[in-house]
């Protein structure tokens, strides 16, 4: 940070300082473990029969050992980009309208976890749905571990509800796709070959001031050979959403290039596969129980309003010991 030139670059410059600050943040905490369990052994030492030194030590040591596992789950985030801000996306799947209103509810549920844990939010892209809710929508998500944790949320994601679109109030089922991608940047070799890349503009929709829907700013990139498609709205001009366009594009591509090669590894052990959509991995049922269930891990939660509201902890927690566990197996 102090380099003459850490401020050439503003954006990377402020996450350097934000990474920086987090590991300060770690050492004093260690620091302060390490005083703590001296106390304590301190006061072992001196009052062994004393109830009250006793009580004191309990705390501390308490206090020591639930940092410990905190840090013990820290060594869970094997994933080379989890330090890296999350591209996090959600589409409607199958259900309708229900599915795009949970769309949005998914989103919802992203942006309060993003806001519990001091994360940056900056909305890329939002489609409205035709009546209600979100045919899709992208986030660049940035703070401690955002794509090392929020890395569990990758897959289809499941309602159960009594539909309020249904004037006969029955129960609907509805799907929804989130993908987590984490920005790559331009120092990583991928090459992507420009003739592969088809580009399009278009007025921007929704928010955003006196250019929306006057000025061809949004951009939508497709990569031919592989179907990905990107679409950024939120910049103010066309070159500024090209840029970001062209940094999820690549965070996309690495991802899919990564996803490739493990699934290849998984052949040639004999392991089948399946593919991600239509397999959920969480279903959220609001009617007739109330119940959150990851299906990988096998954690559950009956309090669905506060999941939905953003305490999704547990099951990152969850997901990163599970995950754990099954990159041992597979060696």
């Amino acid at each position: 940070m102090g380099a003459p030139d850490a401020w050439d670059d503003p954006r990377a410059a402020q996450e350097r300082g934000q990474e920086l600050s987090r590991l300060r943040g770690e050492l004093e905490e260690l620091r302060g473990l390490e005083t703590t369990a001296a106390d304590a052994r301190e006061l072992a030492q001196l009052g062994s029969d004393d109830e009250e030194l006793a009580r004191q030590v309990a705390v501390d040591l308490d206090r020591v050992e639930r940092a410990l596992g905190q840090r013990e789950l820290d060594l869970l985030y094997a994933d080379p980009y989890s330090d890296h801000p999350a591209l996090l996306s959600v589409h409607a799947g199958a259900g309708g309208t229900d599915a795009q209103d949970w769309a949005e509810m998914l989103l919802r549920m992203y942006l309060r976890w993003a806001d519990a844990h001091r994360c940056k939010v900056e909305m890329l892209e939002a489609s409205e749905g035709e009546e209600a809710g979100l045919k899709s929508a992208t986030a660049r998500i940035t703070g401690p571990r955002a794509y090392g944790r929020l890395r569990a949320e990758k897959g289809v994601h499941r309602l159960v509800r009594i539909s309020p679109f249904d004037s006969q109030h029955r129960r609907h089922t509805a799907f929804a796709l989130v993908e987590v991608d984490p920005e790559i940047p331009d120092t990583v070799d991928l090459e992507i070959d420009e003739d592969d890349v088809r580009t399009d503009v278009y007025r921007s929709s929704g928010a955003g001031g006196q250019h929306v829907n006057k000025t061809s700013s949004a951009v939508r990139l497709t990569h031919v050979p592989t179907g990905i498609v990107v679409a950024i709205q939120n910049e103010r001009s066309q070159q500024q959403n090209r840029a970001v366009a062209w940094t999820v594009l690549r965070s996309r591509l690495l991802a899919r290039q990564r996803e490739q090669r493990a699934q290849h590894l998984a052949d040639l052990k004999g392991d089948l596969v399946s593919p991600e959509w239509g397999n959920q991995i969480r279903s959220y049922v609001l009617q007739p129980y109330t119940l959150v269930k990851d299906l990988r891990t096998g954690h559950e939660v009956g309090n669905v309003q506060a999941v939905l509201e953003g305490e999704l902890d547990p099951f990152i927690e969850a997901f990163l010991r599970w995950d754990a566990v099954r990159r041992q197996a597979e060696g």
